[in-house]
């Protein structure tokens, strides 16, 4: 039982540290969005965006301007993850983006 127990708040650690490097991408401008993740990449290895629906673009927009313009050569995009959530009842989907970028 004590095992057990170790395991799930080792788990809720992991899960809130990755949380920290959450960053929500919205419709604000794109070169502020870059800068913000720029900083946050500074004092991490690891930033992951995620976008909904029309701020797609924008997200997508922010990880090539990190990776081909500020940080060429010192970043890369480990994975991108695409998914559709649909409410419920209403039938109506919702596309969603994750990416994933390192620091090297």
């Amino acid at each position: 039982m004590l095992m057990e127990e170790t395991n799930k708040a080792s788990d809720q650690e992991q899960i809130k540290k990755s949380e920290d490097n959450i960053i929500y991408i919205h419709n604000d401008p794109v070169m502020q969005s870059a800068v913000d993740v720029l900083s946050s990449l500074g004092n991490k290895k690891q930033v992951i965006l995620r976008a909904k629906g029309n701020s797609i673009p924008n997200a997508v927009a922010v990880a090539n301007i990190i990776t081909e313009k500020m940080l060429k050569g010192n970043s890369k995009v480990q994975k991108i993850k695409l998914d559709t959530e649909s409410a419920p009842g209403i039938g109506r989907m919702l596309s969603t983006i994750e990416i994933i970028l390192n620091k090297i």
